[in-house]
């Protein structure tokens, strides 16, 4: 597969496109923000909920941090402890290998047990504000970095389920244990397959090196905020969804092209000479015909090339989808054949919609209904398969009875909205336009004007169609043989689609056009 990332920076922020077989896919926006996901922070224990055994968390930001019992982790007694020797000073815990691991806490167990009011804790965003709500948190601490994750308070090493040849595992098992500190749990990620030790060395390197600064940081926090910040959106980007399968990456900003360069070449050496400067005066993304998608893809109704149509709904509480077989081409044997086809084409687009909208938490999907099981197994079979391709985690029910789909997908930030409508030119956005009887008194007034400055016998007006149905309508009696005998003139009206609503032309009478 083809895979191509196109970035452009302008005031609004950075946009980064993911594109596979030139075909838009994934859309991100870097825009300045209180909290991203993956930050940790320092904060202050607000209000207990023993009602809904939660904690209300204070991380210096416009709302509260939501954090339940179960998101302490299970090491959060190791946590506490460790916060309390950084604030302190001790620097032995930024190697932790002296550090003694508290026992785990009861998994079933109180809030008010472990937390009190006005405590301070350490905690990680999970979830960015959305609508309403504040940033979800967690007390389970971990730093992510290219190939690994880093555990503090544990010595258990896991590998991503995705890979899937057990000589792998056991390798990389290995190799990872023999570099792994004491009192540091890691998470082995998907794209370390294959690689060296040297390869996951280095990066074990980087996230320790992070973990330092974090605990200096700590030495000096005199109020809640944020303590160490997870990498932008193009460079976490680029560290999370870059494979070897990537063929070019195109910047359009000299500054961001050279960090883009520098964090490649530090994360594989090598591996930034397939990022290129683009240099042509056209926006880079009406080059590649990303701008022209992203007007077709974001609107409320989405149409595939072959006629099928979706409308997609957002609401507070879920996603809906409703696909529309359209004027799509029967080319089947009948209705089911035809369903099938319509229901399949909208699979494939409703796959790279969620993708691309960053569409989270509840989608229910109407799909065409249709008869056979085996038609229904098959639907089911090829939304599971197009959504593989989807990082976020996602859970996918087959069709109900009534011809629904349910999909869960994992939900961390807002789902993307980009507004594709422009401003109406004949109401200006107002939703109302002027009455036809004050554009037909506009109509009279230039064409007494034009008949005061000028000695002009014959003229013709040029109109939208409803109008010129309103000013010729009843011959003898109608508008146009009125303006006739009162101005001693001989008035041609033309209707032409081409006009606005509330728009007139007048031309000689050998047509040509007169400017007003």
């Amino acid at each position: 597969m083809d895979k191509e990332l196109i970035i452009t920076s302008g005031p609004e922020g950075v946009q980064i496109a993911l594109m596979e077989d030139k075909r838009l896919v994934e859309l991100h926006q870097e825009k300045s923000s209180e909290f991203a996901v993956g930050d940790i922070c320092y904060g202050k224990v607000k209000k207990i909920m023993p009602g809904l055994n939660a904690a209300f968390v204070d991380i210096g930001g416009e709302k509260e941090g939501f954090m339940h019992y179960i998101d302490l982790g299970p090491n959060y007694l190791s946590t506490e402890k460790y916060l309390r020797q950084a604030m302190s000073g001790n620097t032995d815990v930024k190697t932790l290998s002296n550090f003694k691991i508290e026992p785990v806490i009861d998994k079933v167990g109180d809030m008010d047990k472990v937390l009190k009011p006005g405590q301070g804790v350490l905690v990680q965003i999970t979830k960015e504000p959305i609508s309403t709500k504040g940033p979800k948190l967690s007390g389970d601490i971990s730093i992510a970095g290219r190939y690994l994750v880093l555990e503090p308070f544990s010595n258990k090493v896991s590998i991503s389920q995705k890979i899937r040849k057990n000589d792998e595992r056991n390798r990389l098992r290995r190799l990872v244990q023999s570099i792994r500190p004491q009192n540091f749990g890691i998470i082995v990620r998907t794209v370390a397959e294959g690689r060296s030790v040297v390869e996951l060395d280095n990066d074990l390197h980087q996230l320790m090196d992070f973990w330092a600064r974090m605990t200096d940081n700590l030495k000096r926090v005199n109020s809640t905020g944020k303590i160490h910040a997870e990498l932008g959106t193009t460079t976490a980007l680029l560290r999370d969804v870059l494979t070897d399968d990537f063929n070019t990456i195109y910047v359009d900003n000299p500054d961001l092209y050279n960090e883009v360069r520098q964090f490649l070449k530090g994360m594989d050496a090598g591996k930034e000479d397939i990022v290129k400067l683009y240099k042509m005066s056209t926006p880079i993304f009406d080059q590649f015909g990303i701008s022209r998608d992203i007007r077709r893809a974001f609107g409320r109704i989405v149409t595939i090339r072959s006629g099928v149509y979706l409308y997609i709904e957002h609401t507070e509480a879920m996603h809906v989808i409703d696909v529309n077989s359209g004027n799509h081409i029967k080319s089947g044997s009948g209705q089911e054949d035809t369903a099938l086809q319509v229901n399949i084409e909208s699979a494939k687009e409703i796959a790279r919609q969620l993708r691309l909208r960053d569409m989270g938490g509840i989608v229910i999907v109407d799909f065409v209904d249709m008869d056979k099981a085996e038609n229904r197994k098959k639907l089911f079979d090829v939304m599971t398969e197009e959504m593989k391709r989807d990082k976020a985690r996602h859970t996918i029910l087959p069709l109900s009875k009534f011809g629904l789909m349910q999909i869960t997908r994992q939900r961390v930030r807002p789902a993307m909205e980009v507004d594709v409508q422009e401003k109406c030119p004949m109401c200006d956005g107002s939703g109302h336009i002027k009455q036809s009887i004050v554009v037909v008194d506009e109509l009279e007034s230039s064409l007494k004007y034009l008949l005061d400055v000028s000695n002009e016998k014959h003229l013709t007006v040029i109109t939208h169609p409803y109008i010129h149905a309103y000013i010729t309508k009843g011959w003898l009696r109608s508008i146009k043989s009125r303006w006739q005998r009162k101005y001693h003139v001989r008035l041609k009206v033309e209707a032409s689609e081409h006009m606005g609503l509330l728009e007139f032309r007048f031309a000689h009478a050998n047509g040509d056009e007169i400017q007003m």
